[in-house]
């Protein structure tokens, strides 16, 4: 029977917990959470306050509480030496990265951060039909309204409203980064220019503006919290058309309209995907894996211009 041990129980881990239950319904979870009580159920498990209190280690440890905790919940996964699931981002800075990267090496542990859209029919299919030498300019954009993430939380009250938590729209749209990253390479050079513009009443930017330079051309990626009609789109410009690809709709047209591509987006779907991903690599892991620690960093590097 695979184990998992789940650190954290907020709303990214409950579509975790719904993806492992789709791909094993026997799949035993034990809920590494401080905040509810113990022993409390959860689905397929219990929950415990602290590490002491596994009998025994689990299959795999899957890291998904706020990212002000990642570093010291990555270090103290890192004694059972077992695969890790860390959910994007990796880290909320950079301090510590370079002597975690080295233990994890040292150690030999399978890492996995979780970039579900990397799943996306979407970004599946221009991975597989563009690559970078084609494109003369690249415009990524993902916008939406913060108040209308989370219904039955007060927005004010979330960690994405607070930047001492991690909060702040180029950490939480990293995926933009990341998908850029993954599609087109690592760029030579980046620019970055984030700010607080609208009337929300949050302390963490809102608006985020990166320049990736690339040998041939350069890729826009604007992200903001402040849109009132979601907008996810991204817009590859060839020497002899455009192809705008619509991930809100899952659709891909051209310059002159012609439909490229089509497939309904299912975002759960990229959930149950990513983690059968994770799944079978870390039972190879003479395998690489993508996106393990070491790469994430290296978007996060562009995340946080550093």
């Amino acid at each position: 029977m695979m184990t998992v041990l789940l650190i954290g129980l907020g709303s990214i881990a409950k579509k975790h917990i719904r993806a492992l239950k789709t791909i094993d319904k026997n799949i035993r979870i034990t809920a590494l959470d401080t905040v509810s009580k113990t022993d409390e159920d959860i689905e397929g498990g219990k929950t415990i306050s602290s590490f002491d209190q596994l009998k025994e280690p689990p299959g795999f440890i899957l890291i998904s509480n706020p990212t002000k905790f990642h570093e010291t919940t990555i270090r103290q996964a890192l004694r059972f030496q077992v695969p890790l699931f860390i959910e994007k981002p990796p880290l909320m800075d950079l301090s510590g990265y370079v002597s975690l990267s080295a233990d994890i090496e040292n150690l030999g542990i399978t890492t996995y951060v979780g970039y579900n859209m990397r799943f996306h029919p979407i970004i599946r299919f221009l991975k597989e039909h563009v690559t970078a030498d084609q494109i003369i300019e690249a415009n990524i954009y993902c916008g939406s309204y913060l108040p209308e993430w989370r219904p039955d939380v007060d927005y004010r009250q979330s960690y994405s409203a607070r930047s001492e938590t991690g909060g702040g729209v180029h950490l939480d749209l990293i995926h933009e980064i990341d998908y850029t990253y993954w599609l087109l390479g690592a760029p030579a050079a980046t620019s970055k220019i984030t700010k607080k513009v609208s009337n929300l009443e949050i302390n963490s930017m809102d608006y985020a503006h990166y320049q990736l330079d690339y040998l041939t051309f350069a890729a826009n990626i604007t992200l903001n919290y402040y849109r009132r009609q979601k907008k996810r789109e991204i817009e590859f410009i060839f020497n002899n058309g455009i192809w705008n690809a619509d991930l809100l709709t899952g659709e891909i047209h051209d310059h002159t309209g012609k439909m490229i591509f089509q497939s309904k987006p299912d975002i759960a779907q990229t959930y149950v995907d990513q983690m059968r991903y994770f799944i079978r690599g870390m039972h190879h892991p003479d395998q690489p894996m993508m996106n393990n620690f070491q790469e994430a960093v290296n978007v996060l590097k562009i995340c946080l211009h550093e």
